[in-house]
């Protein structure tokens, strides 16, 4: 009988972060990059050593357990913006005043949190043309799918913005309709569903996006579906509506 040697408190650490919470694994990150992308746009840039077996899906999101002031921890749905050469960044959209907002003015190269995922059912679905629709915290999942299909050509986006300063440049061959708030704040509108209603949809089975807040997402895919678009031709998701904190209405 062989008697296994005792594990190192490092090596039980490491193997604890591979336990899945909720049937998903938890991957340790760390911070090696912030940057602007908009004035309200902050690109976080993090390592991990373990990303080559991240199987991501693009438009899938990961929890990010965020460290703040005290040593509670906030827990945050955040997509993944893109994972190359050995990294995974992450656009983090400023809301005024918020425990994210401090976390990310607090952020230094170096510091380390935990992701959990990916999950979510938005992502790529084979199609001949593609819709998508969302405001600024769209952006990240919306330009992170468009980046992934073959043919940009055939993929038409509404994104409402704050203002002119919030546009990034698109992917190439994808059109883009900006909508500007012109500075005013985020709030339940019926901007991205109006101009959708003017969209006339292209020959083809066609697959749409619908992202943002949760009222405009579930009032946008219910015109889609009157108009024609089966159910499965869809994926949904409110991203944030006006009182709640955290969390994803699955719409």
């Amino acid at each position: 009988m062989t008697i296994a040697e005792p594990q190192s408190p490092s090596a039980v650490a490491q193997l604890a972060l591979y336990l899945a919470r909720k049937g998903r694994p938890v991957w340790p990150l760390t911070v090696r990059d912030i940057r602007q992308v908009t004035p309200r746009m902050t690109r976080v840039t993090f390592t991990c050593p373990t990303l080559g077996e991240l199987a991501w899906k693009r438009g899938q999101d990961v929890v990010l357990e965020l460290p703040l002031v005290g040593g509670e921890i906030a827990r945050r749905h955040y997509t993944i913006r893109d994972i190359e050469g050995g990294t995974l960044a992450i656009d983090f959209v400023r809301h005024g005043a918020s425990p994210v907002g401090r976390w990310l003015d607090a952020v230094k190269p170096g510091d380390r949190l935990n992701a959990v995922g990916p999950r979510g059912h938005t992502f790529i679905h084979d199609a001949d043309w593609h819709l998508f629709t969302g405001d600024e915290t769209a952006i990240p999942a919306i330009f992170a799918m468009l980046e992934g299909l073959p043919e940009p050509k055939h993929a038409f986006a509404f994104i409402e913005i704050a203002d002119e300063t919030e546009k990034q440049a698109p992917p190439a061959g994808a059109t883009i309709v900006w909508l500007s708030r012109n500075g005013a704040p985020a709030a339940p509108s019926n901007r991205i569903a109006t101009a959708v209603e003017a969209f006339e949809f292209p020959k083809g089975r066609g697959h749409a996006y619908v992202l943002g807040e949760t009222s405009s997402v579930r009032a946008i895919r219910q015109r889609l579906i009157a108009r024609g678009m089966a159910k499965d031709q869809t994926c949904a998701e409110g991203y944030w509506r006006p009182g709640r904190v955290g969390g994803h209405d699955h719409a």
